[in-house]
């Protein structure tokens, strides 16, 4: 048996270039393609914002503007600028920044002089300009290396930085940005920025009532009542309830999007039940309190610990190092602006009341079924009936938590080969047995009552909400037939119906997976459309036999194949709503007695799942 040779020369010490490049998901998270929220490439969009809002958050400059055409990117900000002689350092010497001072950048995200040099070493080209005081300083990177170092020169640009980027495809691969992420990043950083103007791509982004903006913007429909707007110098809340199921909450830190919540979040949610409890005088389930609350909170914070580079989760439990906790200082604010608003505005107070013991009657109509419920699905969990669990969960805190994925898959052929494929390590398939039921219009009874259902829901650990979440990526993978067509619509309307939260934070998917498959005897191309069969037939055709096979389903793909279409080039198509977007006109429409409008739509759009992605 050979053993590996243990010495001196075994131990490398990476410079921060090549550590940055090789493992690039300690910095931005994971790869992808463009198709996620939360793919590399938004994150590096957000790391240069980060330092040019921090500016804004200082005092200085009022006006950002984004472009991205042709996967380049260009941010340009009127801060004070890069001090001229320091600009190398700052783009490429790890934990160099001026945010170690607290008194330049008090309560900044940028803290470990870190994410500037991850964009620079994960690009194919990095060039920053700095203007300050009538003097311009510029210098290119290639994939992190200094290529130029230009002298100073005089301008009459007005002071602040222009950073311009492009992804590296050899880290990336193929990718693209999806317009729709970069704009609803941007819009963030206005909700949580009074004053500050963006302009991306020619349109402006600008917000006057910060949070209550926010959430507005996010109301498929109105709320129960008027939403509430409350804050002070460093905590800002917005809320309202609505008729949805599931809690919805948009967390920031020092307006920085924590998708993941921590000890802030926390905070709210515990002061709002504790507030609602001593307020009507009742000890009302913290799950009925809680039950279509859709809410915003930003809170601002001195030296944030975050618990990883893409500061998705706050780990801080305190407003600073001489500050009082995070759970205290929310807590007291809820306490006295929260339950002032309720005696203030009798009417919403009457509102919230009537929606707390409607879900409190609703929640013990279900109690009773619930206990057998949940010992179904934990036997069937354990005798592996229909969950191929993976070994990494997205409640984890593993580096590949971003990369979990669910695959929902009908039928034992084509859950048998995306399991023989799929990597064990960060993707499960769920197994349906048949069509799942229709849930337009029905209560969250028959989630527990039906077992396909019950059983979903347990295997992604959503009954309490998002927070447990156990995959990133829940995948809706069927045949692209009429019956597969209706199978997706089945399961969009019930995430729709139960869990609009799932498919608002953009955790939901649908597969593509090839119609054709074109080879000779030297190459073989899988082709997603009748278009990229044409092109490959003429590829591969000059003068060679062509054999093309068309797929009817997924449970004739091999797993040998399949291994290409769930691997690092799988091609996934999010499920969007937009503000216009209605959850209940879509459900009705495609779901409601309407039954020859739906089938006609299944039958002409087949494999146009954009349809259902713009949906």
């Amino acid at each position: 048996m050979m053993t590996a040779t243990y010495s001196e020369d075994t131990i490398k010490t990476l410079d921060w270039r090549e550590h940055i490049r090789r493992r690039p998901g300690m910095y931005i998270g994971k790869l992808g393609d463009g198709s996620s929220q939360d793919d590399g490439i938004y994150v590096l969009v957000k790391e240069v914002m980060d330092n040019s809002v921090d500016e804004f958050m200082m005092g200085f400059g009022k006006k950002i503007v984004i472009t991205i055409h042709d996967k380049v990117v260009t941010v340009r900000d009127y801060g004070r600028g890069i001090p001229l002689g320091k600009l190398v350092e700052v783009a490429s010497r790890m934990n160099t920044g001026a945010k170690y001072d607290s008194k330049v950048f008090k309560k900044s995200v940028g803290l470990n002089g870190v994410g500037i040099k991850a964009v620079n070493a994960l690009s194919s080209e990095f060039v920053i300009r700095s203007f300050r005081e009538g003097q311009e300083h510029e210098v290119r990177f290639a994939k992190g290396e200094l290529v130029v170092d230009e002298a100073l020169k005089p301008t009459d640009e007005p002071n602040g930085v222009c950073v311009r980027f492009i992804p590296d495809e050899e880290v990336f691969g193929k990718y693209h940005y999806v317009s729709e992420y970069v704009e609803t990043m941007l819009m963030n950083y206005v909700f949580l920025n009074a004053g500050l103007t963006l302009e991306f791509n020619g349109q402006k982004f600008f917000s006057k009532n910060g949070l209550l903006d926010l959430l507005n913007e996010n109301l498929s429909q109105p709320g129960l009542y008027e939403p509430i707007h409350l804050k002070n110098g460093d905590l800002e809340i917005a809320l309202t309830h609505g008729t949805h199921y599931g809690e919805e909450y948009y967390s920031f830190v020092n307006g920085q999007h924590t998708s993941q919540g921590g000890t802030h979040l926390a905070a709210f949610r515990e002061a709002l039940v504790k507030t609602v409890r001593d307020f009507y005088k009742k000890d009302f389930d913290a799950s009925d309190i809680r039950a279509s609350i859709i809410a915003a909170i930003s809170i601002k914070i001195e030296e944030p610990v975050f618990e990883s580079q893409t500061k998705t989760k706050l780990g801080s439990k305190n407003m600073g190092p001489d500050g009082p906790s995070v759970r205290n200082y929310v807590m007291d604010f809820m306490k006295k602006e929260f339950d002032d608003y309720l005696h203030k505005n009798p009417e919403t107070a009457d509102i919230l009341l009537k929606k707390i013991l409607e879900s409190e009657k609703e929640r013990k109509a279900i109690s009773s079924i619930k206990k057998i419920a949940r010992e179904r699905a934990k036997k069937a969990s354990l005798h592996n009936k229909k969950l191929r669990d993976c070994r990494v969960h997205y409640n984890s805190k593993d580096d590949r938590r971003l990369e979990t994925t669910l695959f929902i898959t009908e039928g034992d052929s084509a859950s048998g080969s995306i399991t023989k494929s799929r990597d064990v390590e960060t993707q499960a398939v769920f197994s349906l047995k048949g069509k799942p039921l229709n849930t337009y219009g029905l209560t969250k009874k028959i989630v527990y009552e039906n077992e396909e259902f019950n059983l979903l829901q347990s295997a992604l650990n959503i009954e309490d909400g998002l927070e447990n979440l156990r995959y990133n990526n829940v995948v809706i993978a069927t045949d692209a037939d009429v019956d597969g067509m209706h199978i997706r619509l089945l399961l969009l309307t019930f995430f729709l119906q139960f869990f609009p939260d799932l498919v608002k934070q953009g955790h939901l998917y649908i597969l593509q997976t090839p119609l054709f498959r074109v080879r000779n005897k030297k190459e073989t191309r899988y082709c997603y459309s009748e278009e990229e069969k044409e092109k490959a037939i003429k590829a591969l055709g000059k003068n060679r036999n062509v054999e093309i096979t068309r797929f009817k389903g997924l449970g004739e793909i091999s797993p040998e194949e399949f291994r290409h279409f769930i691997g690092k080039d799988i091609r996934l198509d999010p499920v969007r709503l937009r503000k216009e977007d209605s959850v209940e006109s879509f459900l009705s429409f495609y779901m409601g007695k309407n039954t020859p409008d739906r089938q006609e739509f299944i039958i002409n759009n087949l494999r146009v799942e954009e349809d259902l992605v713009e949906a």
